[in-house]
């Protein structure tokens, strides 16, 4: 027997045993290392997903693990390989698939929220979801690549050029690793946050953060790009203020990419966007290529894990590492050791 981390409903997590059987053909089973939380399980805790997630239901897609047994036709991988999972399964029969959007699948299974997830000892999941991890990086380090490739993702999806601003308007995780990402491709970045803590984070990070509650974020971006405007700003927050605050940084022709999930219709203001020529672009999950992109960032310290690490908590007691994180004091990235006896 082994344990695993349940979503009951009702904002509750419960710890319970669960039986990691034979993997089937095409499968592999993995022993998990690591599943970081993020702010959709979160978002699942709270009940705003229960539309798409069974009660009870294991859940978590951030992770990093060990292969330890192979399906019937699996090939190209061995018992003791290390591994993370892109949670994306598709239906390649769809119109977004055909026309090469599988990750953005209309049929989508988002694995760890669709479908049973990382928070256990021993997760069954397709082969071809795998995704290798160099020998150098930690399994602690690498439950940091899933959240690294939305990152990757998301800045490609901004066209984001060497020496263009760029505006990020929130500063947890994703935004930060927006930033790190960013900068990477030689960019220039300011992050907005109204959390203390955050901005702390983002020093350490030697990223610049301004508390737009304190200081007027429009007027600081227009002296920061000599009177021009960002060429790009991400809106991370998920919240009316961010979405609004985003957009009265950009220059003419400027780029708003929307990651924050939100849960309800925001106002948007559409003569800036006629007036100033503006475009605006979704940026959801990642393809094989960001996450392997992602691999890369965190294995060459592009992306220091240490920096962004707040907590690991035992899987035993995973629904504290959710309160931890909910309460959101003092916190970053929580992460839940799944490694057997934790």
């Amino acid at each position: 027997m082994t344990l695993a981390a349940y979503y009951t409903g009702g904002g509750t997590i419960e710890v319970g045993e669960t039986v990691a059987g034979a993997p089937a053909a095409g499968h592999v089973l993995v022993s998990v290392s690591f599943t970081g939380i993020c702010g959709t399980d979160l978002h699942i805790l709270h009940g705003h997903m229960d539309h798409r997630v069974r009660r009870p239901g294991v859940i978590g897609h951030e992770m990093s693990g060990r292969v330890v047994a192979l399906g019937d036709g699996v090939d190209g991988w061995s018992v003791g390989d290390a591994v993370t999972v892109m949670p994306l399964s598709w239906c390649g029969r769809c119109p977004a698939c055909l026309a090469g959007h599988e990750h953005i699948c209309q049929n989508l299974d988002f694995i760890g929220i669709d479908s049973t997830g990382s928070m256990q000892n021993r997760w069954n999941v397709p082969a071809e979801v795998l995704v290798a991890l160099p020998d150098g990086l930690s399994l602690r380090d690498a439950a940091l690549v899933e959240p690294t490739a939305v990152a990757v993702h998301d800045v490609g999806r901004a066209a984001l050029a060497p020496g263009e601003r760029a505006v990020v308007v929130g500063g947890g995780p994703v935004g930060l690793l927006i930033a790190l990402v960013a900068r990477a491709r030689g960019a220039e970045v300011v992050v907005a946050e109204v959390d203390g803590f955050r901005r702390e984070v983002a020093d350490r990070l030697g990223v610049t953060a301004v508390d737009p509650l304190a200081t007027d974020l429009e007027k600081y971006v227009a002296s920061w790009s000599r009177g021009a405007g960002a060429a790009v700003a991400f809106e991370v927050s998920g919240t009316q203020p961010g979405l609004t605050a985003a957009m009265t940084t950009l220059a003419a022709r400027g780029r708003l990419v929307v990651v924050g999930i939100h849960a309800e219709a925001r106002q948007v203001d559409l003569h800036r966007i006629f007036w100033r020529e503006l475009t605006m672009v979704g940026a959801r999950v990642y393809r094989r290529d960001d996450f392997e992109e992602a691999v890369r960032l965190l294995d060459s310290g592009v992306v220091p894990a240490d920096v962004l690490i707040s907590a690991v908590e035992p899987l035993a007691t995973a629904e504290r590492a959710f309160a931890r994180l909910a309460a959101g004091d003092g916190v970053m990235k929580v992460l839940v050791d799944c490694r057997e006896g934790t």
